[in-house]
């Protein structure tokens, strides 16, 4: 009992702050963003908040849950994972149980179920699949043609059904991602370069052949040519952004979010961050997420075996992805994407999926071994394991 009681409490205390502290922040500012939109549409300022909350709760149970079971399961499960999340893609897809919105097949809207988004459930089922496919293989069975052609075969698989929806950042970040945990596990970087070069050469004909994203691009490249127009949510997101100088005008007293502002309570949430708390606010939340990448890699390379390290990586790479994309979108350093900001933004699903893939760092650090601790304490070096993924080495 006491050795389950230890598990259940030995959460990484670094990476549990700067959680709580994300949480936090984010319940403030969806709030300062969204009562404004949320009264003008549905008379009740804290609706956004409201559903913000009880997804928040959900996160939590899932957060807990998984930090207490035992993270290895999940490998065995994996093959089962990546099929239901492969169904639940194609679901979204189909007239009958896809539900769009703005153009975009997003979510799936099933009897009994409330809607979801399947592409942000794939997210980290593409990734407990990856990695336990990555860690049941040798250095040279990853880098042969069989290797190759099976990792390219699932990440084309997803990445296929996502831009069906259509949804590009997530696709985006899925092959990043992915291309990361391979080169970590044991691939050569020529190998990770060429399905980074197959994979943008895919997307851009995608782009051109669908025509999605197009207008995207533009407004990235001359959104001053069409203010009113493509333009608009570009440049209104620069002016929120770039408007609190360095402290902010004060929390709640943004201008952009009175309906100038589109999406300023999801994927625009940082901008309204910029504009009343300023950079410090911005920096301050960087640093937060900086932080869950540092504690997430440590976890990796103190890991017990090797689908837990190649697995913690995945989780901490995606999660910082996802916020480069998104601060990128905002400040107008790469085309929008409409990737949430982690925590921040509104949106039930992400913020399961995140708070979930919390909870799986949790459950990787509580499971380290005592000795590989105790190493690390007394500044011993150590000694040359059999496993092949030791970030440390690999990553120099």
């Amino acid at each position: 009992m006491n050795r389950i009681n230890n598990k259940m409490f030995s959460y990484d205390q670094l990476l549990l702050t700067a959680v709580l502290l994300l949480v936090i922040i984010g319940i403030v500012s969806i709030y300062s963003a969204s009562y404004a939109i949320a009264y003008l549409e549905y008379e009740d300022s804290y609706y956004f908040l409201k559903r913000h909350a009880a997804h928040l709760i959900i996160g939590i149970f899932m957060m807990g849950i998984l930090s207490i079971i035992d993270y290895r399961r999940l490998s065995k499960m994996s093959p089962i994972i990546m099929v239901f999340a492969v169904i639940i893609l194609i679901l979204a897809i189909l007239p009958q149980t896809a539900m769009e919105i703005n153009g975009a097949k997003r979510w799936v809207n099933l009897p009994f179920i409330p809607a979801f988004q399947p592409s942000e459930l794939s997210k980290l089922a593409i990734i407990i699949y990856i990695a336990a496919w990555l860690s049941s293989r040798s250095d040279k069975d990853i880098v042969s043609v069989n290797g190759l052609i099976g990792f390219v075969i699932t990440i084309a698989t997803v990445s296929f059904l996502i831009m069906l929806e259509p949804d590009l950042g997530t696709t985006i970040l899925i092959t990043v991602v992915s291309g990361v945990m391979f080169f970590i596990a044991g691939a050569r970087l020529l190998h990770v370069i060429a399905l980074a070069l197959s994979s943008m050469i895919s997307l851009i004909l995608f782009i051109v052949v669908k025509g999605y994203g197009l207008t995207r691009v533009m407004s990235f490249l001359s959104a001053e040519s069409d203010p009113e127009g493509i333009g608009y949510q570009t440049l209104q997101l620069l002016i929120a952004f770039g408007s609190g100088g360095m402290t902010g005008l004060g929390l709640g007293t943004s201008r952009q979010k009175f309906f100038y502002l589109p999406a300023a309570h999801s994927d625009g949430i940082l901008a309204v961050i910029g504009e009343e708390l300023g950079f410090i606010g911005v920096a301050l939340i960087i640093i937060l997420f900086v932080t869950i990448l540092v504690q997430g890699l440590r976890i990796a390379n103190k890991s017990s075996d090797e689908f837990g390290s190649i697995l913690a990586t995945g989780i901490s790479f995606m999660l910082f992805f996802q916020v480069l994309l998104n601060i990128g979108g905002i400040s107008r350093t790469i085309p929008l994407t409409g990737i949430p900001l982690p925590m921040i933004s509104t949106g039930g699903t992400s913020l399961i999926v995140t708070l979930a893939s919390i909870g799986i760092l949790f459950s990787i650090n509580s499971r380290i071994e005592p000795e590989r601790k105790t190493r690390k304490t007394i500044n011993v070096e150590p000694v040359k394991l059999n496993n092949k993924l030791n970030l440390s080495r690999r990553l120099k």
